[in-house]
């Protein structure tokens, strides 16, 4: 089995991709910053699967394709995507610079979209393949002081619910991931204790379970919050 992960170094990225590294997918990952992803893949070699990594910054079309037809050069058919890239600048939408929501949009919407259709056309063509946005609970309810996020991952979530309905037919399955706060380095300097969060690794189990279910089962979304936060 082979599978993309977005800005897989750090947080859910990364607890997503040991998780599947060591249930023997061989993986496709990319982030920016090419020495972490080396080190990163270095890192998975006992797990004995092939990481292929290229440095990819995901608000860019361009590098979203490169990157597209880079996993599917090194692997071949690719059986997951984790559309896991994203970001999160806390402002008031009113208040916030333009470049602010132009970063956001090309993160969490933009590269989503365009590594969907790319992947999964041959998901497609293959009729077989499993598709995961990692959404956020802002995708159902407005965050304070995160207008632009909310609005992103609202759109994001939507072109889960459409990329759901137009694979569907292909036997591609489609589900959204909705975390509340989960520990990741966005949350680095806070004085909430650590097992207040919901953790990296428990998206990372969450999607390997759904993987295991009935071929004929969809998951279209799940929702994690901490218990108490």
């Amino acid at each position: 089995m082979n599978a993309i992960i977005t800005a897989a170094t750090k947080g859910i990225g990364r607890a997503i991709s040991i998780k599947l590294a060591e249930q023997g997918f061989n993986l496709a990952i990319c982030a920016r910053n090419e020495q972490e992803l080396k080190s990163f893949a270095e890192e998975l070699s006992y797990t004995g699967v092939q990481v292929k990594y290229l440095k990819a910054d995901c608000s860019l079309k361009e590098d979203v394709y490169s990157f597209c037809d880079f996993a599917l050069k090194e692997l071949g058919f690719i059986d997951v995507l984790v559309n896991n890239a994203g970001t999160f600048l806390p402002a008031a939408l009113l208040d916030e610079s333009d470049e602010a929501f132009e970063l956001q949009l090309g993160l969490n919407l933009k590269s989503a979209y365009y590594i969907s259709k790319r992947i999964g056309k041959t998901m497609r063509e293959n009729r077989s393949g499993h598709i995961f946005n990692i959404c956020s609970v802002a995708s159902k309810e407005i965050v304070k002081n995160a207008g632009t996020y909310s609005v992103t991952k609202t759109a994001l979530l939507c072109l889960n619910n459409v990329l759901r309905q137009e694979l569907a037919e292909y036997n591609v399955k489609v589900t959204a991931i909705l975390p509340g706060s989960t520990l990741t380095s966005s949350w680095e300097g806070t004085d909430i204790p650590e097992e207040k969060f919901v953790q990296p690794e428990d998206i990372a189990n969450t999607i390997y379970h759904v993987l295991n279910l009935s071929t004929g089962a969809n998951v279209d979304e799940v929702i994690i919050r901490p218990i108490q936060f």
